[in-house]
């Protein structure tokens, strides 16, 4: 049986090169259950950090299994999960407590260009079974990562696809989607000089040229750079490579394309529950797609931080 009432959508009308017809039939979908739909949309970055920001304040802690709760279905991106992600969990830096504790349950409709949440939880981005399974789901635990205090679900990419991110012309993305992450890549890769990469743990102190930190296995898509990795387990992955040439990166990215990337000798891959990473020159971030910032950082694992149905 149905438990939710009232439902808050938050949709970014612009995902994937644009949503507007999807994020429609949704909320059609949605009402003709008879149900309460307040839709959201946003016009800008941020936008949907601070619409889940303003719902969860506005709420009490009202779940109590068996009783009714609050759902807040996310269309679009990773970007924009990542958003609201962060928007509820805003005040609860350091809490050990989880969306659920708040009365809060969060679905995703995928709308974006890769959705790689989305295939790492089989969430199917068909509109009508995506609203169905968000209406009538389980919801489940999942563990997030933390860097400098901002959550994130599926990675963070340090080096190169930081550096790719950071480089994407925002026209020719709402134009072309993947071209503009490709091309971005491309010009990467034709000036690529990495600063060497220091990562801190508890097993000592290693360095590389480019790093993935994974909540996720799946990578930009159907690509995994860290195939071990799991939502639900409160660790994370580092995948370290260690390969400073164009030739060393162009080895590893076949050698993930072909699942082979792990048994080479210059990859580092092991689990962690906390990390540091520096470099003397600029290395740039990236955080569930979407751009974070530059080196130093610090990533630690927050256990059971969200309740999400898949």
């Amino acid at each position: 049986m149905n438990l939710h009432r009232r439902v808050f959508f938050i949709a970014n009308p612009v995902a994937g090169g644009g949503a507007v017809r999807a994020i429609k039939k949704a909320e059609s979908i949605i009402k003709n259950k008879g149900i309460d739909v307040h839709l959201k949309l946003t016009a800008k970055r941020g936008d949907a950090e601070l619409f889940a920001r303003e719902i969860s304040s506005g709420l009490t802690p009202n779940l109590i299994r068996g009783h009714s709760s609050q759902l807040i279905i996310v269309g679009g991106g990773d970007g924009t999960l990542n958003e609201v992600i962060n928007g509820v969990l805003s005040r609860y830096e350091l809490l050990p407590t989880t969306t659920e504790k708040k009365g809060i349950l969060l679905a995703f409709l995928p709308l974006g260009i890769t959705n790689v949440l989305a295939k790492e939880l089989g969430i199917p981005e068909d509109v009508e079974k995506a609203i169905h399974l968000a209406l009538t789901g389980t919801p489940k635990k999942v563990s997030l990562g933390r860097i400098n205090g901002k959550f994130f679900a599926s990675m963070a990419g340090i080096g190169f696809d930081g550096e790719a991110v950071f480089g994407l012309n925002e026209k020719i993305k709402k134009i072309s989607g993947k071209g503009a992450h490709i091309l971005s890549g491309i010009n990467c890769l034709r000036r690529y000089n990495p600063p060497l990469i220091e990562v801190r743990t508890s097993e000592g102190i290693f360095t590389g040229y480019t790093a993935v930190v994974g909540k996720a296995g799946c990578y930009g898509g159907y690509f995994k750079v860290t195939p071990h990795a799991s939502l639900t387990e409160p660790v994370l992955d580092l995948c370290l490579f260690k390969g400073r040439t164009r030739r060393d990166l162009i080895r590893f990215v076949i050698g993930v394309l072909r699942k082979r990337h792990l048994n080479f000798s210059d990859v580092f891959y092991e689990k962690f529950s906390e990390l540091e990473i520096f470099s003397r020159g600029e290395v740039h971030i990236q955080i569930d797609g979407e751009y974070f910032g530059t080196l130093p950082v610090k990533i630690d694992v927050v256990k059971d931080a969200v309740s999400l149905i898949w």
